[in-house]
Parts: C-alpha cells; sequence; structure tokens
C-alpha cells in the first residue's frame, strides 16, 4: 500500500482491529484500560460489569473482577500496534484485545455459541487463505499493516513481526512499475477498489509477479476504517505471457525474414531465367547467370566449371567475382564432390563457406555451379534449394542452346550402336513377333506423348498386335496393313527418340530384328560424344558401340528439309501426312482408304482430308515456293 495524506484520530488505545471486527462492526462491551486502571467503559460495559459509566482511574481489578487476572497477562502478551483475542475463564464472554502505544482496549463478545463460532470461521478463514491477506490502518500515520496472514509470510519470506507497523511499499524495488504504484497511491486517495499487477521483492531479493487487490472497508456510516490488501504470486502466469510475447516477437521477426528472403529469392529467381531465356549461346548463358549470383550479397565469386578429359580436373568456363585455378577431379573440393555424388557439396575452403551443385538435365552433365559465400554468411538448407532451383533452371538452358547448336552444325560424329536389351520397345517386339521393325518418324501428340512410326516385314497385324499385349509398357495402334508390311504406332512410357534428343542426339535410323536393334545417332563434335553413349550403355546395359565416325552435312539434307516442312505444319497436318504416305494412300489401287486413316487418328473421315490437303499445299510449297 502507498502512503496517504489522510489522517485520522484513534477512537481508542489501541487504534486497530482483527479482520473479522474490521470487516464486521458489532456493538459490544468495550473498556479501555493503561497502567491497569480503567480510563473508559461504555454502556454496553457498565450493563454487563454492574457498574457505572464514569469509572475513571478505577483499579481494572475492581471493574472486571475476576476476569482481570487473565486479561492483565494477556494484555501484556499482545504486541503494541496489534490485536489478539482471548477465550475468558466467564462463561458469559470471549475478548479482544486492542493494544495501543498507551494502553489497551478490551472488547467484550457476548458468549453466543453461534455467532463465536461464525467468527472463529471467518477468523481461520482468513487466516489460512491460499492468498496473502493484510489489513491497514489509514487513521495512523503512513497506513500501516495491521495484520498479515500465513499465507503472506510464506509469500514474501518476512514474519508478521517484522512487518506489522510498515507500510506495505517495502516489498517494491527498482523494477517495480512506477506506473502500476501510481495507480494504487489514486485508488487509495480516491477509496476506491484497485487491482495491480507489479514486480516484489521477497526477504532474500528474490524477485516475484505479485497481482495485488487493495479494498477499502467501510463502517455503518460508510467511513472508511481500514483497507484489505490481497497478494497473489501470479510470477508463472507472467513468465508465461513473456514468453509467449517473445515468441510472438520472434514470429514476426521471422515473418519479416522470410518476406525478406522471398522477395530476395523471387527477384534472383526471374533474372536468372530471364537470363536463361534470352541468351542466345551456351557462353552468353553462363555470364549472365554468374553475373547476377554474384551481385547477390550473400555470394563474393561464382563460377561454373567442366571436366576436361585432358587434363582430369574441372577447369571453368565463366566467373564473376572469382578466378579459380583448375581443380583436380579426386582432391576433395566441393566441385569434385559435387560433380562424383550428383548433389549438392558444402565445405570450408580457404576459410569461406563454398557449395557446389551439379548443372544435369536428363541424365546428361553440364558441369558445375560453384558459388563462395561472403564472410559470416553460412549455406544453410535454403540456400541449398534456392541454388539447386537456379541450376535445375540452367541445366535445361544449356540443354536446350546445346540441341539447337546440334541440329544446326555441319560437324557430326556419326554413333552406330546395337541395343539387346527387351526394355526397348523395338527390340521386345521384333523378338516377340519374329518381324523386322524399321523406324520411319516420331509424332508429338496433342496430350505431349511422343508416339514412333514403324514399318514392319514378316508379320501380320493380327500377330504383332498380339505380341504387344504381352508386353509391359508397350502400346501398339495400327495404321495400315499391307501386302508386304504393316504400318504401327508404338507408345511407350518413356520414348527412346526423345530421351535420346533431351541429350544432345539425333536418331538418324532404328532397325530391329531377332531381338537385336541397330541404332544410329548423329552428335555434333563440339559435345561430349562420350557422355551420350556411356548414358545409353548405362540405361541399356550389354549396348554395343559398332561405328564412330566423323563426318560434315550436305548444305541441305533431307532430314533438314523435313525438320523445315514440320516447322510449317501442324501435329495434325504431319500425322495426316505421315500416314497417307507410310499407309499407300498415294498408289494405286490404294491399300487403305481415308477413312481407315481417319480412324487411326481418331478423328472424321473430313477432318482428315481437310488435314492432309492442307499439308499438301504446304509441301508443294516447300518444293515449288521461292
Amino acid at each position: 500500500m502507498t502512503d496517504t495524506d489522510t489522517e485520522r484520530n484513534e477512537s481508542s488505545a489501541g487504534g486497530g482491529d482483527t479482520p473479522a471486527a474490521a470487516l464486521e462492526r458489532i456493538v459490544d462491551p468495550v473498556v479501555a484500560v493503561a497502567g491497569g486502571t480503567v480510563t473508559c467503559v461504555n454502556a454496553a460495559a457498565a450493563d454487563a460489569f454492574d457498574t457505572h459509566t464514569d469509572v475513571s482511574d478505577r483499579p481494572a481489578a475492581s471493574v472486571l473482577d475476576t476476569v482481570w487476572e487473565q486479561l492483565e497477562a494477556e494484555i501484556e502478551e499482545t504486541a503494541i500496534g496489534t490485536v489478539r483475542t482471548v477465550s475468558l475463564e466467564d462463561d458469559r464472554f470471549d475478548a479482544r484485545i486492542h493494544r495501543g502505544d498507551d494502553g489497551a482496549t478490551i472488547t467484550f463478545d457476548h458468549d453466543d455459541t453461534s455467532h463465536v463460532r461464525d467468527r472463529a470461521i471467518k477468523d481461520r478463514a482468513i487466516d489460512e487463505a491460499p492468498i496473502g491477506v493484510t489489513l491497514s490502518d489509514p487513521s495512523r500515520e503512513d497506513n500501516p499493516l495491521i495484520y498479515v496472514n500465513d499465507a503472506y509470510e510464506r509469500l514474501t519470506g518476512y514474519t508478521s513481526e517484522e512487518v506489522v507497523g510498515q507500510n506495505c511499499r517495502f516489498l517494491q524495488g527498482e523494477d517495480s512499475d512506477p506506473e502500476a504504484i501510481r495507480e494504487m497511491r489514486e485508488a487509495i486517495d480516491e477509496q476506491r477498489p484497485v487491482t495491480v499487477e507489479l514486480k516484489n521483492y521477497r526477504k532474500d531479493g528474490e524477485e516475484f509477479w505479485n497481482e495485488v487487490t487493495i479494498a477499502p472497508v467501510r463502517d455503518d456510516d460508510g467511513e472508511v476504517t481500514n483497507y484489505v490488501g490481497f497478494q497473489n504470486d501470479v510470477t508463472a502466469r507472467k513468465q508465461a505471457q513473456f514468453e509467449l510475447e517473445r515468441h510472438k516477437e520472434k514470429l514476426q521477426e521471422e515473418r519479416a525474414e522470410l518476406e525478406r528472403v522471398l522477395e530476395r529469392v523471387e527477384g534472383l529467381v526471374q533474372d536468372v531465367t530471364a537470363a536463361v531465356a534470352g541468351a542466345t549461346s551456351r557462353t552468353d548463358l553462363e555470364d549472365a547467370v554468374c553475373d547476377r549470383i554474384a551481385a547477390e550479397r550473400a555470394y563474393e565469386g561464382v563460377w561454373i566449371g567442366e571436366r576436361s578429359p585432358a587434363t582430369s580436373s574441372i577447369e571453368a568456363r565463366t566467373s564473376a567475382g572469382t578466378t579459380p585455378e583448375p581443380i583436380e577431379i579426386d582432391d576433395g573440393h566441393p566441385a569434385s564432390v559435387a560433380l562424383e555424388r550428383g548433389g549438392v557439396a558444402v565445405d570450408r575452403v580457404d576459410g569461406t563457406t563454398v557449395a557446389a551443385i551439379p548443372l544435369a538435365y536428363s541424365g546428361v552433365e553440364y558441369g558445375v555451379l560453384t558459388v563462395r559465400t561472403t564472410e559470416g554468411h553460412d549455406v544453410d538448407e535454403r540456400d541449398e534449394v534456392i541454388l539447386s532451383a537456379l541450376t535445375r533452371a540452367v541445366a535445361s538452358g544449356i540443354n536446350a542452346r546445346e540441341t539447337s547448336r546440334m541440329l544446326a552444325t555441319d560437324a557430326v560424329v556419326a554413333v552406330e550402336l546395337e541395343l539387346v536389351d527387351r526394355n526397348v520397345a523395338p527390340v521386345a517386339l521384333s523378338a516377340a513377333a519374329d518381324c523386322e521393325l524399321e523406324y520411319r518418324r516420331s509424332v508429338h501428340r496433342t496430350d505431349d506423348e511422343t508416339a514412333s512410326l514403324y514399318t514392319a516385314t514378316d508379320a501380320s497385324m493380327d500377330e504383332l498386335e498380339a505380341a504387344a499385349a504381352e508386353l509391359e509398357g508397350v502400346e501398339l495402334r495400327p495404321i495400315v496393313e499391307r501386302d508386304e508390311e504393316c504400318l504401327v504406332e508404338l507408345t511407350t512410357d518413356e520414348s527412346l527418340v526423345e530421351w535420346l534428343s533431351e541429350r544432345g542426339a539425333v536418331v538418324r535410323s532404328i532397325t530391329a530384328e531377332d531381338g537385336r536393334t541397330r541404332l544410329t545417332l548423329e552428335v555434333p563434335r563440339s559435345a561430349n560424344v562420350r557422355d551420350v553413349v556411356e548414358a545409353v550403355e548405362e540405361r541399356y546395359p550389354e549396348t554395343d558401340v559398332r561405328s564412330f565416325q566423323q563426318r560434315e552435312r550436305a548444305d541441305e539434307t533431307r532430314q533438314e528439309f523435313a525438320a523445315n516442312l514440320e516447322d510449317e505444319l501442324t501435329d495434325r497436318q504431319l500425322a495426316a501426312l505421315q500416314r497417307a504416305y507410310l499407309g499407300g494412300y498415294f498408289e494405286w489401287p490404294r491399300p487403305t482408304t481415308g477413312e481407315e486413316l481417319a480412324q487411326s487418328m481418331g478423328v472424321s473421315r473430313p477432318t482428315f482430308h481437310e488435314h492432309l490437303r492442307t499439308a499438301e499445299a504446304k509441301l508443294c510449297r516447300a518444293f515449288f515456293g521461292e
């Protein structure tokens, strides 16, 4: 409790009450004594002890008779400023002794059994309450405490003798909230209840959070006679509250950091994607990517390198912010480890964190991207995810540039392979149907599926369909059956032609017979031909390399003419033209009808003829136009 400027004259020598008396004022016999002499009695006491009210200076023993001897001893045992309840040998009364500086006031309670029991229960309830209970006397200077219960003693570590007579502010300290203290002071000045939470200090100096409630106690006339206080230790709750607030602040900081990271990542990904899409060559692409990543504050150097078979090392193709020396393939550097493992590798190199990620697309290796971080920045899981996503985009872009260069280059290596793996559809079908298959072309359907057209000899369409039905992962669609051969469409889970194209190789021919397939590829001389061949050997065991042959392409090969024409044709127009030609539609007599070809495409006959006529017109323009 705090100071109050309100002062009141004490109405008795004692100046204080028990908790029950403060809460419930009862008119009982009252006798004031000082030094063994009666100084005052009220009318109720005069009636009770059969004396007149003017008994000043009379010995207490002559007024109180036999009970004085017991009361005198109890008064001596009562501390000044406190209250003591006494069970008298006189059956009529119990007594409460109010000890003051100059004497004592004795209040006699009639021995009404129910009243005594109720008061005893109230006193015991207050004494044994689980929270601290205090009473103060605002009529005395500085509003001191006149009562504390056991829970208060346990809460604060102070005994009743140590705190009675003091204002309760002694529990406050340097970290007690001034605003809460001011709020209590104002409530006492305005004689109204108040509840605050503030930091207090136990006797041993330990801090605790105290929920303090202070309320005025009024008499029958509405005058404030005391203040009752309740103290509750809410330290655990406050700590949980502070922890929750810290957690919220941490989440807010993490959310803000995440938003900054996402903004940075979004910008980085967009810029790298733009570099990949806008570069006209592999070199331009790699230069732009290194420059953009090196512009990030987290990285001080970026480079892209590739294996050099001649030196057995990894050599830089391009770099930004650093000039790396060649790295031995087996020296444990993150770049070499990343290529060996096929995944992200992070390590400390010369006191700086270095991360390396392979550049690979569809199993084809295009090198390794290596970043050196700035001082104090480590590569965490989030960085690894970002860099891995970037390298996938870069590798895809390099693959597209290399494939375009391969199609445009005149210097190629022709590779002839022999495959016996039954996972290759023509190998499996030629063995199952005892026939010969010759690859014609591949068709990209509108559902993004690739199908390959083959002509088959030495087997009927029924035999081919029956054999394909027994093969897992192979779907055969009949196109047309002629006297000497059948035209069929093969669809597999993954097209061999498309898989090789993604690795920079162009399929020139596929011939299958007796469970063996001859495959002829063209790979640019500038590409890593060995990587392509090794990829085929790894995917299809027992692959046999028949020949390597370097050659120059003619000014415009038949394949290039066809490729240029394909650029002019839609997928449907190309499919109609291919099926018409390979199905013998242009021969006479026709071995197949337009209706049959339309059914093989899943369209109506008029639609088929519309696609075919449009394709024929474009073909004529390719031959006869300028």
